[in-house]
């Protein structure tokens, strides 16, 4: 089971259903079982006809029905039942010897089976391996049930793509689209690639992205993610990535790596075994050799049985398969719930998170800017915003994007000789006339009066001077996101000591909305490099472990130092989300919290697991040792413990963390 589980990497294309050849529709009267119940079949014949003659045997045995069931027929009848299920392990165990690996779990199986026949234990030998491969067909299982997000991620992954070539559109493979074609998807079919919506609206069915099962719909112009869903109307999208940059293949890939990262307790129990499997083995020598030196009355035989039932005890399979198997139905349980952890190591890491620390803008608003309020005073409201919305239109801020929503009647006015005053705004000409669009420091910087009534003003606040007059302002506001409230109590409820929130947005802003939403402590202005500085300041703390959450590619350095660095998905800059080390796909706040539940539950169940396997393994050793335990006793300290363990850890598959 050891060599098994390592192997056991997700590899997607061995998750992807295989094309038959001569598919066909019609019923021919041919048998249309699919290949994979053929497969599951043929995987469980070799444990079912063991089974079937051990059974018969035993019975034969015990009824003495067949006077002339002993001797080398007996001897055979068992060995038939032994083969099916004993022969792969061997043959595993030779290989593991050729490469150098002796103690190795088939190794330990393969003695104390054989040495049970050496003994005349058939039924025991056949009994113990049997056990041990119906604990590899329970794992196979629990492994595959844990793989079932994945292949519902390949089951959304599209294979196909409409897209508008020679005045039509065309069917073609998604990884053939280019960035900025125009795409077509109909009713019922999933988005190939990312883009943005050319249509009026679209509704969206994101389960498969985000865990959210609550259809989402979207304007003209809004982002759509690869492997939703289109609920209502045929529509159009302009695509902004290729295919191998979409979310859909975005997550299949944190997916698949997450698996090859491994959290410490799994590396310590896969080091720990490597140490004491070939403990064991001699202790098991020892104990068949060293009692004649000491005991009266030895003999052999016994001292070889109890040697036998001590390294069927001490097989680890209960650890190498339940841990790691743990770790894989976290990752598994967090994925359904649209939360990417980059790796196991990351589970355990939320564990021990107990300082939050935030960025605002695009973490607990919703990064989207609208205007709040017009203050015109020396034109009409129409008139001072085309003046205003003619300079916005050189500027690619959100602010400007903000501003340029403003519906104007008329014609639109142009700037010309537009230049950027530096951290202050822009400088230009409209209709003859020298416009300045930007901050305080500008009005003052070029002698322009403004009134003391922005000074009181929290939210971000676009001053206006038209020929050297202060002509108006307009305040932004960002909107804070709906589940902020619940996120930051859900959070505190989660056990977090203290929340923090950092943003280079405005200190005013930003300790107006840390108010509103209870958070300790707050600081705003900040430079990306301020940010690291203010987090690395926290990890100097003695027992502070940090996570971060944030969105943007200023985010990225602090992400990286964070203890856990955590990304929004939707929203988030590329590069944030590859420096993360979790991805909230939903840009929901108070998916922080399911998350650190998630690492807490996942956790809790492997220690769960590493308890039972020890402690039932040490009382039997003990047991075996001093000859009060059987064959049988054995088996359930080793195969009976490791199926409670893995059965326990798929329990991670059924919860729910609200």
């Amino acid at each position: 089971m050891i060599r098994t589980y390592e192997k056991e990497k997700i590899n997607l294309r061995d998750l992807e259903p295989k094309k038959q050849q001569g598919e066909h529709s019609h019923d021919d009267g041919h048998n249309h079982s699919s290949p994979e119940e053929i497969s599951n079949f043929r995987t469980y014949l070799p444990a079912i006809f063991s089974f079937v003659m051990l059974i018969a045997g035993i019975a034969i045995d015990y009824f003495d029905a067949f006077p002339f069931f002993k001797g080398w027929i007996r001897v055979v009848w068992y060995t038939v039942a032994y083969i099916p299920v004993g022969f792969p392990v061997i043959r595993e165990g030779w290989k593991s010897i050729k490469n150098g690996d002796f103690f190795t779990e088939f190794f330990l199986m393969s003695i104390a089976t054989l040495g049970a026949f050496a003994i005349g234990e058939y039924p025991e030998g056949v009994a113990v391996m049997l056990f041990y491969a119906v604990g590899e067909l329970f794992q196979n299982a629990a492994v595959n049930r844990a793989k079932g997000n994945i292949k519902a991620l390949l089951d959304v992954r599209p294979n196909e793509a409409l897209v508008y070539r020679d005045v039509d559109f065309v069917s073609v493979n998604p990884e053939t689209v280019e960035i900025g074609e125009k795409i077509q998807v109909r009713v019922g079919e999933k988005v190939p690639l990312d883009g943005i919506l050319l249509s009026e609206k679209g509704s969206f069915n994101t389960a498969a992205l985000t865990g959210e099962s609550k259809p989402d719909t979207i304007a003209k112009g809004d982002t759509v993610f690869a492997g939703s869903i289109n609920l209502d109307g045929v529509i159009e999208i302009e695509t902004t990535k290729e295919f191998k940059d979409s979310s859909i293949a975005r997550i299949l890939d944190m997916v698949q790596n997450a698996t090859a990262r491994k959290s410490k307790t799994e590396l310590f129990i896969r080091k720990f075994a490597r140490i004491y499997t070939p403990i064991v083995v001699f202790l098991a020598i020892g104990l068949t050799f060293l009692p004649y030196f000491f005991v009266d009355d030895y003999v052999f035989r016994d001292w070889l049985y109890r040697a036998l039932i001590f390294l069927v005890i001490s097989c680890p399979c209960a650890l190498v398969i339940s841990i790691p198997l743990g770790y894989f139905g976290g990752l598994g349980a967090a994925s359904r719930n649209g939360i990417l952890f980059k790796g196991a190591s990351f589970l355990d890491a939320m564990t021990q998170v107990n300082t939050v620390v935030m960025d605002k803008t695009g973490t607990v608003t919703k990064g989207v800017f609208k205007i709040k309020e017009i203050n015109s005073i020396t034109f009409e409201e129409a008139e001072f915003m085309k003046y205003l919305m003619a300079m916005e239109e050189q500027s690619t801020h959100p602010i400007a994007k903000a501003i340029l929503e403003y519906k104007a009647d008329g014609s639109d006015y142009e700037a010309t000789d537009v230049s950027e005053v530096a951290g202050k705004g822009l400088k230009g000409t409209v209709n003859g006339k020298t416009v300045l669009v930007g901050n305080k420091a500008l009005m003052t910087s070029n002698g322009i009066e403004v009134p003391s009534e922005t000074d009181g003003i929290v939210e971000s606040i676009v001053m206006v001077s038209i020929d050297g007059t202060f002509a108006g302002y307009v305040t932004i506001a960002d909107e804070l996101k709906d589940d902020a409230h619940q996120a930051i109590k859900q959070i505190r409820d989660a056990g977090i000591s203290k929340i923090i929130m950092l943003s280079g947005d405005k200190d005013s802003i930003t300790q107006q909305v840390a108010k509103e939403l209870n958070i300790d402590w707050a600081k705003g202005g900040l430079l990306p490099e301020d940010k690291l500085n203010e987090v690395e300041e926290l990890k100097k703390q003695p027992e502070t472990k940090v996570a971060f959450i944030g969105d943007g590619i200023n985010d990225a350095p602090v992400l990286a130092a964070s203890g856990v660095g955590i990304a929004m998905g939707g929203l988030g800059s590329d590069v944030a989300i590859e420096t993360a080390d979790v991805i909230i796909q939903t840009d929901q706040p108070s998916k922080i919290a399911r998350a650190i539940k998630i690492g807490r539950s996942t956790r809790s169940i492997v220690w769960q697991n590493i308890g039972l396997a020890f402690g039932v393994k040490v009382i039997v050793l003990i047991l075996g040792a001093g000859g009060l335990a059987t064959m049988w006793e054995a088996v359930f300290a080793d195969v009976g413990v490791a199926l409670l363990a893995i059965l326990n850890a798929v329990r991670l598959q059924k919860m729910k963390w609200n």
